[in-house]
């Protein structure tokens, strides 16, 4: 990689080859090509009252990047409201309320921290739905264990009846069987998994109606899906946990069915990991990083305070008694309560929708190398506006519409995450383009060339990369955009044959210790 800060203050005379004398003298500061994109910080004034003072007392008290906490605050209400319930865009457009959110930050940045106190009020919601639902599985596996003792029972005096009376006592242990087999016991609710398998994530879905969140301060769930365990990547519930696509798995050992899946994901991790996840087969290709809201916070580590504020036992009160009593509220719906769109909030949505489509063209859009995750962004807007929605209104939130205010807050959200996601998908190579550009100025300092033809750039570079040199115009043309190279035409050393081949000045700043 280059380094932005390698041309910092140079500003160099350099006389153009012999032959070209139209080549300007005078070479600029080059434009980095890695400087770094902007990446606001998390808007956290867009989120509701009691959502917002919690999340900038965790980060005042942690020193942590408000990110974080606002991050995995949205991933609390997702795991809260996911599964139980949906927004309606306009017509059969409907979004579930789930999100997959990723954080990344370097180590000793208090990311288990952060959230131990964000996730802690799920805990406790889990415990209480777990206690009220004790004495139902206890009615229920007595009154299954009876059912099956009964159908038992006839069928064994069935076996053992005379001929006249077999026919009718079969009939009555076939009923009793059926009925038996109709009765089925609960299973003990449960909210949250850690960094489970892809078949634990499954059956506890299909154990909890469909909906679960896997919340942790760790990447180690992209391991596991990229096959730790398995040797081969499986992603199938976590690209359908997403979407809300149907999920039914057939196997010899077990059959799962979950005809609308609500999987959220909060997830913290070092920077390095989105790197490394960038380059796994398969995971660009079939969508799974492009589910993903991604925060790239700048660390505050060595700037933060020693003495902090700590957080306000009343902020912290009415957060943990809010998320318990919006989970506990949408906990027993079935059928998931839909939250509709005020016109107003629609047509924002929409003005949205029309300023971003442009820019996923594939030619000249800003995010056309990412079109694969901007072209959910709209979807995951309307997602973080029901969310918004909910937290504002708690346990009635279905009972009104979500308004222009509360759509324009997520608008917000959904340009800051793009932002960051800009980001991320540099880091993950995402952009072919800029991803050669940098293997060019690699190659340029390891060689100490100041002026190179094509094809000898061409021979030192990965063909893995550079398939072909027609591969590698796109990025000498950003170079040379940028200020790194000049292109010239050599002059002709006779009168016959071919013009010689343009070649490519370097800027002096190579020769001059930048190796």
């Amino acid at each position: 990689m280059d380094n932005p800060d390698l041309w910092a203050g140079l500003s160099t005379l350099e006389a153009p080859p012999d032959g070209d004398e139209t080549a300007p003298e005078v070479w600029e500061d080059p434009i980095p090509v890695t400087g770094r994109r902007e990446r606001p910080t998390f808007p956290v004034h867009v989120l509701p009252t009691w959502v917002r003072d919690f999340v900038a007392a965790v980060a005042e008290e942690t020193q942590t990047p408000v990110d974080l906490a606002g991050s995995v605050a949205l991933a609390v209400l997702a795991t809260a409201a996911g599964g139980r319930s949906v927004v309606h865009v306009r017509g059969n457009w409907r979004e579930p309320t789930n999100l997959y959110t990723v954080v990344a930050l370097p180590p000793a940045n208090r990311k288990s921290a952060v959230f131990a106190l964000l996730t802690n009020p799920l805990y406790e919601a889990e415990k209480q739905l777990k206690t009220a639902m004790q004495p139902v599985i206890v009615e229920a596996e007595l009154t299954a264990r009876l059912a099956k003792e009964a159908a038992d029972k006839a069928a064994a005096k069935a076996a053992s009846a005379e001929a006249d009376k077999r026919d009718e006592m079969v009939a009555t242990a076939v009923g009793l069987a059926q009925t038996a087999d109709t009765l089925t016991v609960p299973a003990e609710p449960v909210l949250l998994a850690d960094d489970s398998t892809p078949e634990t994530v499954t059956s506890l879905m299909a154990e909890q109606g469909g909906r679960l969140s896997v919340m942790s301060a760790e990447g180690g769930i992209f391991d596991i899906i990229a096959g730790r365990y398995s040797g081969a990547p499986n992603m199938e519930v976590f690209l359908k946990g997403h979407a809300g696509d149907r999920l039914r798995v057939n196997r010899q050992t077990r059959r799962e069915y979950i005809d609308a899946p609500a999987l959220t994901i909060g997830l913290a991790v070092q920077p390095d990991v989105l790197r490394d996840i960038g380059k796994v087969k398969g995971f660009d290709g079939r969508g799974l990083l492009a589910r993903f809201l991604y925060a790239l916070p700048a660390s505050t580590v060595g700037e933060r305070k020693i003495i902090t504020e700590p957080i306000p036992e009343q902020t912290a009160t009415d957060y943990a008694s809010n998320v318990i009593d919006l989970t506990l509220s949408l906990a027993d719906w079935t059928d998931p309560a839909v939250i509709q769109l005020t016109p107003e909030a629609d047509a924002a949505l929409v003005a949205y929708q029309e300023r971003v489509e442009p820019q996923l063209k594939a030619r000249g859009g800003k995010l056309g190398h990412i079109s694969n995750w901007a072209g959910k962004l709209a979807g995951a807007t309307a997602r973080m506006a029901a969310l918004l929605h909910l937290a504002e209104h708690l346990g009635n939130g279905y009972a009104h519409p979500v308004t222009e205010a509360t759509m324009n807050a997520a608008i917000e959200l959904g340009e800051y995450y793009t932002a960051h996601a800009l980001a991320v998908f540099d880091v993950m190579g995402a952009d072919p383009v800029l991803s050669r550009a940098r293997s060019v100025l690699d190659a340029l300092r390891d060689n100490g060339w100041e002026d190179v033809s094509r094809r000898d750039l061409f021979t030192v570079l990965s063909r893995a990369e550079v398939p072909t040199i027609a591969d590698l115009e796109p990025a000498l043309a950003l170079l040379e955009d940028h200020g790194y190279l000049r292109s010239y035409q050599p002059e002709r050393t006779g009168k016959r044959g071919r013009p010689p081949a343009p070649r490519l000045l370097v800027h002096p700043s190579f020769r001059q210790g930048g190796r």
